[in-house]
């Protein structure tokens, strides 16, 4: 199998791209061509990056285990790794990353993950497999970062959008301060099950959800194109968009979030957290559904 540094997807209409870089999703094309994907931007050069091992920011980017201290920046290494290409067809992929010399010298687990994307007449599915090669058990976090355009109709302006979620979302929201979670949530701007999307949302970084009801979320402007984004495995959710304005929504479905400004423990302890043993794996998905609006 002979594929290059990205492969091109195709199915009833649709077109996807996906790079060997980060096994990121570079692109996702409507049947009339219209880009749903952020094009990586000078505001923010990623498009869907896999976090891994960590999600979010560790306290001074510090990483314990067994009394010794790795670097581990925000979001983890996979999105900055290239990824191996294991199939690829006509309308889907699979990459892998596997543990090496390198990981092993700021992560020191063995692990293997691996990322399907697969296009139907109707959307593409993401899946995810973390396996435990190592001979401890593997404490990880996964998450997905897709960026989508904002707003998703040209002459729609941003504040027309809004997110539904599929069921009632009560439970106050969690914000960051230098990228660790706050001590103290703060009431959800969710109004029966709508968010009403406008840039000042995220003048405070990311909107999370620890423990949502839902697991999909339709985004759109009424009337027009919407796409609903579900995920399975998944125990977490982050809404965000680039401080002072850009034109992308990421909507990130996680296991794992950044770690509490007073935790400062071994990672093993950390909140959020998979904990893997031995020669099992966790499997984990998202999908992106593309339709026309539903109306007001």
């Amino acid at each position: 199998m002979v594929v290059g540094d990205i492969h091109v997807l195709r199915q009833g209409g649709l077109t996807a791209r996906v790079k060997a870089a980060g096994a990121e999703l570079c692109s996702l094309q409507n049947a009339d061509g219209q880009e749903l994907v952020w094009q990586a931007g000078p505001e923010w050069p990623r498009h869907a990056p896999v976090l891994f091992p960590i999600v979010g920011r560790m306290k001074e980017d510090r990483l314990s285990v067994d009394g010794e201290t790795f670097r581990m920046t925000q979001h983890g290494f996979a999105r900055d790794r290239t990824f191996a290409w294991m199939d690829a067809a006509p309308d889907s992929c699979r990459l892998a990353l596997a543990d090496d010399a390198e990981s092993r010298a700021i992560y020191p687990f063995g692990f293997r993950l691996e990322i399907a994307y697969r296009l139907d007449a109707h959307g593409l599915s993401v899946r995810y497999a973390v396996s435990n090669t190592g001979p401890a058990v593997l404490p990880a976090s996964l998450g997905a970062h897709p960026a989508f355009v904002w707003p998703l109709v040209g002459t729609e302006p941003k504040e027309a959008h809004r997110l539904t979620f599929e069921r009632d979302e009560t439970e106050p929201v969690w914000r960051l301060t230098g990228g660790l979670l706050r001590p103290q949530p703060e009431p959800t701007p969710i109004a029966e099950r709508r968010l009403a999307l406008h840039e000042a949302l995220f003048a405070d970084d990311a909107i999370i959800l620890l423990d949502p009801n839902s697991r999909s979320v339709r985004f759109e402007a009424p009337g027009h194109l919407g796409i609903l984004i579900s995920w399975d495995g998944f125990k977490q959710l982050g809404i965000w968009s680039k401080p002072g304005g850009a034109g992308f929504l990421c909507i990130e479905p996680w296991h794992g979030f950044a770690s509490p400004e007073g935790f400062d423990g071994p990672f093993d302890t950390k909140p959020g957290l998979m904990h893997i043993p031995p020669g099992e794996q966790r499997e984990l998905g998202w999908r992106v559904d593309v339709s026309p609006g539903q109306g007001a």
